[in-house]
């Protein structure tokens, strides 16, 4: 029997007691408890005509005034990437959330882009509380402005929200030295704790991926799980635990309405609960005035400077996340070839995952700087290093170590190719590696031009430290410069794919 059947049996079972006589003093009370989650919301104004932070104001303004029994929560990535973040680090995302703010807020990867200076300091300017229990400092401190578990007491209902970033951080963002203790350990521990400690419901709220997902749920340790980093929008439910997969950029959003039932008899405190999930289509919704007026101010900002026309693409370009992280992209090689070309490395490598606008561009498509920033939004720099070949191939490795996963760490190139096979072990992938119309001499040193995130180790690719830095981030140009100045320079690009990426083994 599971869980939430137990707890439901059991509140049978008194309600019989009750039934049967009236000697002992009975308490039963019935609440509503709306959940609303959300996370991986990157772009201030709406898309499509969907979400956006004014239509998610809108909703979690409705929602409050709905329920006053209502949890509003945050399940990670907001202050980057986006074509406004590149200037203000996220501080957009900030001010939009304090008009409607959240009761809890976890980090995701993303909010460490510019580096946990940038993330403190964003904490400071929230009007509401950053938790997450498994990071601290290096000495195992608390990070300062971030909380662990929260209990709220709502409508006689003691609550529990469990708070878990993602442990792969340190690998994908820009983390300095702070500490990610393992998130699905931690998390189930956290919650068994709490549960012992008499909480009537437990919440988690989580960044990290379905894998992981399905862990915290298989556990039963969870009443409800708010997840983030997916991109993607699920609903599911077995019998002990409900959970929601949050969407992106606030396009679809599911509050989760939970009948909880509690009674109260001899001294013994009985809690059971079903949920309802709802489905909000922001495209349906009316955007908050008070937001879409800040919304409207920032984009009269950058409209000025980013419609400026810089030159036109030949062919089709392909930058959908599907594509960049798993082959060869025209896209990919526009921005590669770029790298190189201002920097006069022999090779130029980036990660599919850095290149973010998730769209396509006909043959004749007109580039603004609009497209470009939004392609590279980190504010990534252009570096070189001189490393040898056997280094080179290392990172490449790396590189398509997760294509399965579609990790972000897939690598697009230029002046050099390979084959790999998907389904041979990781690290014995790669093949057929040529830079220019050589093999790749394992021993010989080659001028590698990167980006600075990827130099420091970034998404697995520590093969590419310890070389001679010719070109370090203090000295190098912004990637989405090289590349605007690129496309300037020729007028009209035609990058196509042409084989840098071949696939090998089953298709």
């Amino acid at each position: 029997m599971s869980i939430h059947a137990r707890r439901f049996t059991a509140m049978l079972m008194g309600a019989g007691s009750l039934l049967a006589t009236t000697l002992s003093p009975a308490f039963a009370e019935t609440v509503k408890l709306t959940i609303l989650g959300v996370g991986d919301v990157y772009n201030f104004q709406e898309s499509h005509g969907r979400g956006g932070f004014a239509r998610l104001n809108a909703v979690a303004k409705a929602e409050r005034a709905a329920n006053p029994n209502t949890l509003y929560v945050f399940d990670g990535d907001m202050l980057s990437p986006s074509i406004l973040s590149g200037f203000d680090h996220g501080q957009n995302t900030i001010d939009l959330t304090n008009l409607a703010p959240f009761d809890i807020a976890v980090p995701g990867n993303h909010e460490f882009d510019f580096g946990p200076e940038n993330f403190i300091e964003k904490v400071k300017a929230s009007k509401y509380p950053w938790a997450a229990i498994n990071i601290t400092n290096a000495d195992g401190s608390p990070v300062e402005g971030l909380g662990g578990v929260m209990v709220k007491e709502i409508a006689g209902l003691k609550i529990a929200l469990i708070p878990v970033a993602q442990d792969t951080s340190p690998e994908v963002s820009s983390t300095g030295d702070l500490k990610f203790l393992p998130t699905v350990d931690t998390a189930i521990d956290a919650a068994k704790a709490a549960r012992s400690d008499g909480a009537d419901l437990v919440i988690g709220v989580v960044q990290t991926d379905m894998s992981n997902d399905r862990k915290l749920i298989a556990s039963h340790a969870f009443d409800v799980i708010m997840s983030g980093d997916d991109h993607s929008y699920a609903t599911a439910f077995d019998g002990v635990t409900a959970y929601v997969e949050t969407s992106i950029d606030g396009e679809f959003l599911s509050p989760v309405d939970l009948t909880v039932s509690i009674e109260e008899k001899d001294g013994k405190r009985k809690v059971s609960w079903t949920p309802a999930f709802r489905f909000i289509d922001t495209a349906d919704v009316t955007p908050d005035a008070e937001s879409q007026q800040l919304v409207d101010q920032l984009a009269a900002k950058l409209d000025d400077s980013l419609n400026v026309e810089i030159g036109s693409t030949e062919g089709p370009l392909d930058s959908r996340r599907n594509v960049v992280r798993a082959e060869e992209s025209a896209m990919g090689d526009l921005i590669a070839d770029a790298m190189r070309a201002a920097s006069g490395a022999d090779i130029a490598i980036t990660n599919g995952g850095g290149i973010r606008a998730d769209r396509t561009y006909d043959a004749g498509a007109k580039l603004t700087r609009r497209d470009i920033l939004t392609e590279l939004p980190f504010g990534n720099v252009t570096v070189v290093t001189e490393i040898p070949g056997s280094q080179v191939l290392a990172a490449l490795e790396n590189g398509v170590s997760q294509v399965e996963k579609g990790a972000g760490r897939f690598p697009q190139v230029s002046g050099i190719s390979f084959a790999f096979d998907a389904s041979a072990p990781a690290g014995s992938r790669v093949s057929e590696v040529m830079v220019g119309d050589a093999p790749l001499d394992l021993d010989k040193l080659y001028k590698v031009a990167t980006n600075d995130y990827m130099l420091a180790g970034g998404d697995g690719y520590g093969a590419l430290g310890g070389g001679r830095v010719l070109v370090n981030k203090g000295n190098g140009n912004l990637m989405a410069n090289d590349v605007m100045d690129y496309i300037a320079k020729k007028g009209t690009v035609a990058a196509k794919v042409e084989g840098r990426i071949r696939k090998l083994g089953a298709q």
